[in-house]
């Protein structure tokens, strides 16, 4: 191998390393845009308007995705916000953005299931345990418990792996073991960069913990 030869491979790998460098970038920016804009939109947006901003960040979350094939992460946060669009739509008209939000998240998995602390194990076990069951959708307690604990596996002191699995116990009626993890949540360390969301989901699980207390007079 010649001198200029090898300097024109090593040249042509270091541009391979820094093309993949820059779109790991932004597709990391573009993960970012989307998850701020969800938590704005989902804990700072009154109720009447969320429907539609939600509905508009939808179609910028699948264009984006679309741009950036093999991205697991971008794929998780397409099926959250098509989740959450389904929670406000409701209705039967819904189940077919919740059937949306499951293949995104069976394609992230495939990509690779530990993508965002194993976000995609608890997002599809949330979807699993809250869509309706046969005839009318594809509900399937044992599938969520199964997920929820695949996501509780990668990410055990999560905030989101435990309350899943908390609101998951408390529709079953196991009011102990839902308190026990709910608590953990609690006490799950701050998210860098996801002040809002940290605030918003222990509200929720503080709303939940009173719903259980409440059953227990």
């Amino acid at each position: 191998m010649t001198p200029t030869f090898r300097l024109r491979i090593v040249a042509l790998l270091a541009l391979c390393v820094l093309s993949a460098h820059i779109a790991w970038a932004a597709t990391g920016d573009d993960v970012a845009r989307l998850q701020q804009q969800w938590e704005q939109i989902r804990y700072r947006t009154p109720a009447p308007a969320r429907e539609a901003q939600l509905e508009r960040l939808l179609g910028e979350a699948r264009k984006t995705t679309a741009a950036n094939p093999g991205s697991a992460d971008l794929l998780i946060w397409q099926a959250i916000i098509e989740s959450t669009y389904a929670g406000e739509k409701g209705g039967l008209g819904a189940l077919s953005n919740a059937k949306a939000a499951r293949t995104a998240l069976e394609q992230a998995l495939a990509i690779n299931p530990d993508a965002l602390a194993g976000s995609g194990y608890t997002s599809l076990g949330s979807l699993y345990y809250q869509v309706p069951g046969w005839p009318i959708g594809f509900g399937d307690d044992k599938k969520a418990l199964e997920l929820l604990k695949k996501g509780l596996a990668v990410n055990p002191d999560g905030i989101d792996a435990n309350y899943f699995y908390g609101d998951y116990l408390f529709r079953k009626g196991d009011y102990a073991e839902a308190t026990r993890v709910l608590n953990k949540a609690l006490q799950a360390p701050a998210r860098p960069g996801r002040a809002i969301a940290d605030e918003g989901r222990r509200k929720e699980i503080d709303q939940l913990l009173d719903k259980i207390a409440a059953k227990a007079k």
